[in-house]
């Protein structure tokens, strides 16, 4: 071989590992990219925009590829970027996993833990009726030692027509009845404006099934200083309810529980799905707090103590139900709730079982 060709072949084989880098340089950065675009919620067809790009390089082409070629050519190294890579890439990286905290996340609200070595039973009317209404529940669940009292104040109901909660009036009931019983509250939000008005008012802030892409809401959420407990969407793939955790905690907010409360299916038997597998799967890729709603995945109270157990036995750090003083009377969700005395059986029989503790 010619001194000259020596020369080019030496060249062409710079250029090649150059290439090479260029390449590797372009997929960690395309990693990147689909990592901060997927938080903010940007959809595939946000990330890459293959036309737009190729029109770009065709305008720019400097020889001596023709139009064809060099959009042939790039049109693979656009599109071979693995989407499994993108994929684990951006779950190594997710505030929420496993890979960035090992340990547990344990969420401290006064004197409860949640997430730690014991369990929590979260119960409450569906709805806050009136002072009474929750007052009468609220003293029964303390004296049978529960901790944290449930019940909406702002309600999205599937008809325009139902009951919508008593709004800020709901959530000042809701803390003078917390504060006379000693018990931690948590109440449900809809929209970024009733932060402020619930926030002096109840310890923890719900996301309900509803709103768990209300991403607007999740950034909001993100920056304060709250316990948020985010529900699983009505069908809601695990990954986007993690990511929609991943919203709240990418704003600052690191205090976030997550609770399966079923999915929608075609089963007719029961309001809903309960997906038992979610729980040791969350609990295996997150470090965040786990917990099941027993009534909304239900519908039944002839199953809530068998599906609690099953919740406990799968890994969950602590259990939901409704009770209503008078659930036939109730203004929401009147045939899935528990009276006092059902409740009392109900707790019962979960403590017996050796599973809660």
């Amino acid at each position: 071989m010619s001194e000259e060709m020596q020369r080019l072949q030496t060249q062409l084989d710079g250029l090649n590992l150059q290439l090479l880098q260029l390449l590797s340089e372009r997929a960690r950065m395309v990693g990147e990219l689909y990592y901060k675009k997927e938080t903010l919620g940007m959809t595939e067809a946000d990330l890459v925009n293959v036309q737009q790009t190729l029109i770009e390089l065709v305008a720019n082409n400097p020889g001596p590829l023709d139009n064809e070629t060099l959009m042939h050519l790039f049109k693979e190294i656009i599109q071979s970027f693995p989407k499994v890579k993108k994929e684990a890439t951006t779950r190594r990286k997710l505030l929420v996993s496993r890979q960035s905290k090992s340990e547990d996340t344990i969420i401290r609200v006064k004197n409860i833990e949640i997430g730690g070595s014991s369990h929590i039973m979260v119960a409450g009317p569906c709805s806050i009726e009136s002072k009474n209404q929750l007052l009468t529940v609220a003293a029964a669940l303390k004296d049978a030692g529960v901790t944290v009292l449930r019940g909406g104040a702002f309600k999205p109901r599937t008809s325009p027509y139902d009951f919508q909660g008593l709004g800020e009036e709901g959530v000042k009931i809701m803390k003078e009845v917390a504060d006379e019983v000693d018990m931690v509250s948590i109440c449900e939000i809809m929209t970024p404006s009733q932060i402020e008005k619930a926030a002096p008012y109840i310890d923890i802030f719900q996301i309900g099934a509803r709103n768990m892409q209300n991403f607007d809401l999740l950034k909001a959420v993100g920056q304060c200083n709250m316990p948020v407990l985010l529900k699983r969407g009505l069908s809601a793939t695990m990954e986007e309810f993690i990511y929609a955790a991943e919203y709240i905690l990418y704003h600052g907010n690191d205090q976030v529980m997550l609770i399966e409360r079923g999915i929608r299916t075609y089963e007719k038997w029961t309001r809903n799905t309960l997906d038992i597998s979610a729980v040791p799967i969350l609990k295996q890729e997150t470090h965040l707090p786990v917990l099941v709603d027993v009534t909304h995945s239900t519908g039944r109270k002839d199953i809530l103590l068998a599906c609690a157990k099953a919740a406990l036995a799968a890994g969950a750090d602590g259990i939901m139900v409704e009770v209503h003083p008078d659930p036939q009377a109730a203004l929401s969700d009147a045939n899935q709730q528990l009276n006092i005395p059902e409740f009392n059986t109900f707790w019962k029989g979960l403590l017996h079982s050796g599973l809660y503790h």
